[in-house]
């Protein structure tokens, strides 16, 4: 993990990364439909490509609306602190864009990662393509 990057940019220069990642992710693993992963918001978002010796190995977006979404690590890399490296860039990125808080849409899962971060929960447990979710959110102010 000597070789972590992080890059960031528009639906056009990342699109092929994670289009790769989310596929592996949440269309072979977890089983979302292709027509329920691919949506507009994704040539609006700002989308950010961990790799590793080059290698994209995760991947993320931030909406306009201040969502955090599509948070997806390879199978292989994940429990090495990949994710919270990525969360944080983001986290970091948002503070500097002065936006005033965070969302996001976390799988049940996964709310105790998101905890650490900062984020608390709101409102009550959904399904969002079959898989229980919960909204959390974290102030930047």
């Amino acid at each position: 993990m000597s070789q972590i990057q992080i890059e960031q940019g528009d639906w056009t220069s990342l699109q092929q990364a994670a289009m790769s990642i989310r596929e592996q992710v949440f269309i072979q693993e977890q089983h979302i439909a292709a027509e329920d992963e691919w949506d507009a918001q994704d040539a609006v978002s700002i989308h950010f490509i961990v790799r590793d010796h080059g290698e994209a190995i995760a991947t993320a977006r931030l909406l306009t609306d201040n969502s955090i979404g599509r948070v997806a690590v390879l199978q292989r890399y994940r429990g090495q602190g990949i994710g919270r490296i990525l969360m944080q860039h983001i986290i970091q990125y948002a503070q500097q864009e002065q936006r005033a808080l965070l969302k996001l849409s976390a799988q049940v899962h996964a709310i105790a990662f998101y905890a650490s971060l900062g984020f608390a929960v709101e409102g009550e447990e959904y399904l969002d393509c079959g898989i229980p979710h919960i909204d959390m959110q974290m102030s930047l102010q």
